[in-house]
């Protein structure tokens, strides 16, 4: 009984992991449609802001739960009023813009930091006893921080006036603005929302991955193939594609060995698109949000 609840709550830990790395992706393209290639590397900076801030002297959980999106968020607001506003509508460009815009974080923070792995978080909270086996209490941390945060989400674009009008506005943006909405302010609070989050996950995740300024190639994969098998819905295609793969990926990995587990992921999703070229919530859960 003990193996079978150290095994459910790994499996648990990879979805909601799974998730977390997603959901800022999920926030930016599922609602924006823009394809952000340097995901990873808003990820792998709200790593390094943890990083720097410990160094510093700055509490973990003040770095990783408000420095980390803060500092993120502002950086995406800037990256869309530089760079993601001149392209709206244009994916190609928008896909090219993002993938450069990726390399140039990665060297800038190479350039700054080093290539070299910089490991200096430990994860807080220590270990917590099931039965004769144990498990990390910061992972168990980490599930009750991504449930929390879907929460807050859905929460924000469902029973808020800012949600309401940014799903009208990305919805038809025309007339959206010919009511009044400033549209201009919408897409870049939409765009910082969804760069504060994944700053947030890249934060979360620094005490367990490490800090690498291309750490984000192992996060971008991941993202994407979880958002577009869950399909057009940002929260429902979220969680479904996370649970589905995430769990294909736990079992796999617990029988098999990461490696198994991770090319089992890659053909589930592969199968699943074949099917469902849609996603998920593009055949089931339409409505949802």
């Amino acid at each position: 009984m003990d193996l079978v609840v150290a095994v459910l709550f790994q499996l648990i830990y990879g979805i909601a992991n799974l998730a977390l790395i997603s959901l800022g992706l999920a926030i930016i393209f599922g609602m924006m449609r823009v394809i952000n290639l340097a995901h990873g590397e808003f990820l792998m900076l709200g790593g390094y802001t943890v990083l720097v801030a410990t160094n510093a002297g700055v509490n973990v959980w003040i770095a990783m739960l408000i420095l980390a999106p803060l500092v993120v968020g502002i950086i995406g607001v800037i990256v869309e009023r530089l760079l993601i506003r001149w392209l709206y509508g244009r994916m190609v460009d928008t896909l090219l813009a993002t993938w450069g815009l990726s390399l140039l974080l990665i060297g800038l923070v190479t350039s700054i930091f080093g290539a070299s792995t910089a490991t200096t978080i430990s994860a807080p909270l220590g270990i917590i006893r099931i039965g004769s086996y144990s498990a990390s209490g910061y992972e168990l941390f980490l599930i009750g921080v991504t449930a929390a945060l879907f929460a807050a989400v859905y929460a924000t674009l469902k029973l808020t006036k800012l949600g309401l009008v940014a799903r009208a506005t990305m919805q038809n943006p025309e007339m959206s603005s010919a009511l009044g909405v400033s549209t201009t302010r919408i897409y870049m609070i939409t765009f910082g929302l969804g760069a504060a989050v994944s700053g947030l996950a890249g934060g979360l995740l620094a005490p367990v991955t490490g800090v690498l300024p291309t750490i984000g190639s192992i996060y971008i994969a991941k993202a994407f193939i979880t958002v577009i098998s869950g399909g057009s819905a940002i929260l429902a295609g979220t969680a479904a594609g996370s649970i589905l793969l995430g769990g294909i990926n736990g079992i796999f990995s617990f029988i098999t060995g990461p490696t198994i587990g991770e090319v089992a992921l890659l053909v589930a999703a592969i199968v699943l698109l074949r099917l469902m070229p849609r996603g998920i919530t593009g055949r089931f859960f339409r409505k949802s949000l």
